[in-house]
């Protein structure tokens, strides 16, 4: 990608016929940084001007990290410009830390739903109330 006088490579493009957009994803190595976000909305930006065609949803953004903070990555709010952030292991844990993960990750997204249900509800009460 060529913007003004800069190049720009991103790492993967791959095209979901059911979601009917463009899926950029950055690879890399080590902890998230906040200023991935930039990038990729860079990219996106790019995507979105001179790649989508008519027919197609907005691109999506997957950046792919060894270890991600939870916390920069809900503040940055992400999800509101499609872009979502995952981790990836280069090599497999022991089976114990491996259970230990799962179980974590398992519980985070119970939470998030029980977090939504609960909003959802509150904002029915207050559309009725």
């Amino acid at each position: 990608m060529t913007v003004g006088e800069d190049d720009f490579t991103l790492d993967l493009l791959f095209y979901s016929r059911p979601l009917r957009r463009l899926i950029a994803v950055e690879l890399k190595v080590g902890k998230f940084r906040p200023a991935f976000k930039g990038q990729m909305d860079l990219y996106l930006k790019w995507l979105n001007r001179y790649e989508r065609r008519d027919d197609e949803e907005a691109p999506l953004g997957l950046i792919l990290c060894t270890e991600a903070s939870r916390e920069q990555v809900e503040l940055l709010e992400m999800h509101k410009g499609g872009i979502v952030v995952a981790e990836y292991w280069t090599a497999l844990p022991p089976k114990e830390e491996l259970q230990r993960r799962i179980t974590q990750i398992y519980r985070d997204a119970q939470e998030r739903v029980a977090h939504r249900s609960v909003g959802a509800a509150r904002n029915v009460d207050e559309e009725s109330g």
